[in-house]
């Protein structure tokens, strides 16, 4: 039955209400995006320093058929809008010793590497594919991204054949040894975990289509950064009546007898909106956005990072787009990290230098780089932390990085800002200063995450990295059209 004309209002200009915004209009909605910065994208935003332009999060994209599907949903083709810029090889992965590996979506290119970390893994390689293969298409085509009225009718998406295939209740590295036996090939892989604020040996097998989908897929950099994407996706919602709002912050939804009536903005307007769907972390919605605060217990989230953007003056020898460098104890560092809820000794951390695929990101002769690493969440954090712990840090990757003959010395940065998880909970509302949202544990996939239509008030739905079906861009730009259609199902 309808709750009342076909309205919604989107809390946040992030890719998942962007994209939600779109198939609303699409459905003949009235929507209005209330974002409270200046620019949309959310965690996907831009940073501009005399002259350097910096993605703010994601630097790389995979899966672009989804993006494709959402243009063509709209009748609008992706490369009409946007350049992709392929970037192959794909990963580097340096370890302490000097030790690499470096992935590549050539089979050809990708064997010879593997074989010589692992002489006779040919035939893995192709049976760890084919494998992947059929998971990523259970994943991305039945479960992942079906609305369910609960576990058996989520299950139901697949056949029991398939769903034992998942291997959902093996670890994502079992799954993964099932397949390798070099410790270095396992935590290349395993090292996908992190795009997920997660350990290898907690998330579940069926993750391991993450490093198969970059093989399989490729990567990909829009030409001008991530955030010429994102500004391409906000065009096309503009471009099909959407309104969206910048510098417009919602401070509480407002609800009357179990249904949501609309929001009310920072100065005190009241706007009436039948549906709202917020873009913002579940948690912080539940706890900051509705009153009284909603007393449902938070998920278990994912931890926070600490980012560094770099506009330097050269470029760094040695440096490709994206590198990873992994510690000597793989197991160590994630069990300080999730167990212990500290910076390891040897931390993990990723390199991205975009420049080197577009140099129109900075200035002639100059580059970019962009360092992350996983940290603790905020409540784990020291309560007066010492204020040189992020520049101590970023020294200490730094240093990792002129050990495998990386040189960033100071007199060749021209300019450098450092985000922490409470720069980061300041900015998006991210709950906890959490970098990935909900955590992708077992317990939180699928029907067990926090559901995308709030179980208590009517009206009111969710979209983005802490609601199903998980983080990632694409992931939410699917996640946003089945919002859109939990919201268009209930209004007929």
């Amino acid at each position: 039955m309808s709750a009342g004309p076909k309205r919604a209002a989107v809390i946040g200009a992030g890719l998942g209400g962007l994209s939600a915004a779109i198939h609303l209009r699409l459905a003949g909605f009235d929507v209005t995006v209330y974002e409270r910065n200046d620019q949309v994208g959310g965690r996907a935003g831009q940073l501009e320093i005399e002259g350097f332009r910096f993605d703010t999060g994601p630097t790389l994209l995979n899966y672009p058929w989804v993006f494709e599907e959402l243009f063509a949903a709209a009748g609008a083709r992706l490369s009409e809008h946007v350049e992709l810029l392929p970037v192959d090889p794909t990963v580097r992965f340096i370890w302490p010793d000097g030790e690499e590996l470096t992935l590549s979506s050539d089979l050809a290119t990708l064997a010879r590497e593997f074989e010589r970390l692992e002489p006779g893994s040919l035939s893995a390689l192709t049976a760890f594919l084919a494998d992947a293969e059929l998971k990523y298409g259970i994943a991305m085509r039945k479960l992942g991204v079906r609305n369910a009225s609960g576990a058996i009718q989520w299950l139901r998406g697949a056949g029991l054949r398939e769903l034992l295939h998942t291997s959902m209740w093996r670890s994502m590295r079992s799954e993964l040894r099932r397949f390798f036996r070099s410790p270095r090939i396992l935590d290349a892989l395993g090292s996908y975990a992190m795009y997920l604020g997660g350990s290898p040996w907690r998330l579940p097998g069926i993750l391991t289509i993450l490093p198969y989908g970059e093989i399989a897929y490729g990567l990909w950099m829009p030409r001008g950064g991530i955030y010429s994407l994102v500004r391409a996706v906000e065009r096309l919602a503009v471009s099909l009546g959407a309104r969206i709002v910048t510098g417009a912050e919602v401070q509480r939804i407002v609800v009357a007898d179990g249904r949501v009536c609309g929001v009310e903005l920072s100065d005190g307007t009241e706007e009436w909106w039948p549906t709202v769907i917020s873009n913002v972390d579940v948690p912080t919605t539940r706890r900051e956005l509705l009153t009284p605060p909603s007393a449902e217990r938070p998920p278990e989230m994912t931890p926070g990072v600490l980012t560094c953007y770099m506009g330097l003056r050269g470029r760094p020898d040695g440096l490709g787009h994206h590198t990873i460098f992994l510690p000597f104890d793989s197991r160590a560092s994630f069990d300080a990290l999730f167990d212990e809820q500290r910076v390891p000794e040897e931390p993990a951390f990723y390199a991205c230098a975009p420049s080197a695929t577009d140099p129109d990101l900075a200035p002639p002769g100059c580059s970019t780089l962009y360092l992350l690493t996983p940290v603790p969440l905020i409540d784990r954090l020291p309560q007066t932390p010492d204020p040189a712990w992020p520049a101590s840090l970023r020294d200490r990757m730094i240093a990792r990085m002129e050990r495998h003959g990386i040189a960033i010395p100071p007199e060749q940065r021209a300019c450098e800002t450092m985000w922490t998880p409470h720069d980061w909970q300041r900015r998006y509302r991210l709950y906890n200063g959490s970098a990935f949202g909900a955590s992708h544990r077992l317990g939180q996939m699928g029907p067990w995450r926090c559901p995308n239509r709030d179980r208590k008030i009517g009206g009111l739905y969710y979209v983005g990295a802490s609601t199903t079906p998980g983080t990632g861009m694409p992931t939410v730009v699917l996640g946003g059209r089945m919002t859109a259609e939990r919201v268009i199902a209930d209004a007929h």
